[in-house]
């Protein structure tokens, strides 16, 4: 590989990156009968995005939550960038109030601008630990996205400039970042809204994003098993 694509393809997958900040759930609110959850956010990194989140609660212990989301950034071009994921998320250690839990996703994302058009596959593994009730909670929480494997497809103008430039997969040089940050929420009923702060820095420790730091704001509703009737 070239220096030219090399330089190419960190800038791309460095600018494509946005963060996965993944733990959101109450754990102590969580009740045997709340089945599935569903949630709405916000978030602020690289830009502006909206999300939707829906996780199944298995039958076991710990409780595993298993979910798939969706976002996409907010602007008139809604569909030409779009992140989604799908993992688990369990509590692993429980001591009295405080709470050890875990969240391990793959993620397929898509980044298209006028040069070139990106698609990705990668992990996000992250962990919290906080103390929670059942009316409110706060927690650090601490994680690393990484982007494995980049498509990359560069446009005509793009080439006719830069001969030399292929389109296909790429193991990236570097093309991940380590997150971490505060969140804190309050529960009622089935409803859980909680707030997300944190800072990035990319897996190198020498490079700092553009914008540094994230934020999210959030949602949960939580929906109770199916009742079955009687015939």
């Amino acid at each position: 590989m070239t220096n030219l694509k090399k330089a190419i393809l960190i800038v791309g997958v460095f600018l494509f990156i946005n963060k996965s900040h993944s733990q959101n759930i109450n754990w102590a609110s969580l009740t045997n009968e709340n089945k599935h959850v569903t949630n709405l956010n916000l978030n602020w990194d690289y830009a502006s995005t909206v999300g939707i989140y829906y996780g199944c609660k298995l039958n076991t212990k710990p409780p595993i939550i298993f979910g798939i989301d969706y976002s996409v950034p907010v602007g008139s071009k809604v569909f030409d960038d779009f992140k989604s994921k799908i993992g688990i998320q369990m509590q692993l250690i429980k001591f009295q109030n405080f709470r050890l839990s875990t969240k391990i996703q793959g993620i397929f994302r898509k980044y298209e601008q006028p040069i070139v058009r990106l698609l990705n596959f990668g992990s996000d593994f992250s962990g919290a630990f906080g103390y929670y009730k059942s009316k409110w909670f706060v927690a650090t929480e601490f994680g690393f996205d990484k982007a494995i494997v980049t498509y990359f497809k560069h446009s005509s103008r793009y080439k006719n400039s830069f001969t030399m430039v292929n389109d296909g997969w790429y193991e990236p040089a570097t093309g991940g970042n380590f997150y971490y940050g505060l969140l804190t929420g309050i529960s009622f009923k089935k409803h859980d809204v909680y707030l997300k702060i944190g800072k990035v820095v990319t897996q190198d420790f020498k490079t700092t994003p553009l914008i540094p730091y994230y934020a999210q704001l959030g949602y949960n509703f939580k929906i109770n098993k199916m009742i079955r009737l009687k015939k």
